[in-house]
């Protein structure tokens, strides 16, 4: 596929997973290859509502802050339909999706329908728990045991739309980077410095 201007156009890469599982770190290592990576919604999302004292935080408002979380996702597909080269995104619409089910909540029509609208390329990277790296911050106020819950949950919607899901392993870093690389078949990285 490709843009007017005749530059081809990259996928869409999903990385999901619980938290504190190395996802961000493997993703700052991408975007340090030349991979243009979108940022993760929760935290962002959370310091904005944070510094305003605002009602879409996920310990005060489940509902807003998904629907949040979805607003961030819709932005960031679009964001990326014209970029040259692989987008890599910290997380995407089905997340929104495996969050609503973790917290007991009903997924409402149009959250499925952005889940089956807004496409991602079909292998969707999932980074299991690993309690050796696990940390909570100020973002995260997690348990390790609702990580592997959250893990449980992006385990089971990404295939319920259609995704196949891939495990990352256990590994150091660089090991991540070539086994994500691998598995695509190697990554489409924009020669534009304003890709990252």
């Amino acid at each position: 596929m490709s843009t007017r201007t005749g530059v081809a156009r990259g996928r869409r890469i999903v990385v999901s997973g619980g938290p504190g599982s190395g996802k961000t770190t493997l993703l700052e290592a991408l975007a340090g290859a030349g991979a243009r990576v979108m940022p993760e919604a929760g935290r962002a999302i959370i310091r904005q509502q944070r510094a305003v004292d605002g009602p879409a935080l996920p310990w005060r408002d489940v509902e807003r802050f998904a629907e949040a979380m979805l607003h961030w996702e819709l932005r960031s597909h679009e964001e990326a339909a014209s970029a040259p080269g692989d987008v890599v995104f910290d997380r995407g619409v089905p997340d929104v999706v495996g969050y609503l089910r973790l917290e007991g909540r009903w997924v409402p029509a149009h959250v499925d329908a952005a889940a089956r609208r807004m496409r991602y390329h079909p292998v969707v990277f999932l980074a299991p728990p690993w309690r050796e790296i696990y940390r909570a911050d100020a973002e995260r106020h997690q348990s390790f045991a609702v990580a592997e819950r959250t893990f449980e949950a992006m385990a089971r919607a990404y295939p319920d739309y259609g995704y196949e899901v891939v495990e990352l392993p256990r590994v150091g870093v660089a090991e991540r980077v070539g086994f994500v690389a691998q598995t695509l078949g190697g990554l489409r990285i924009s020669a534009s410095p304003d890709a990252r």
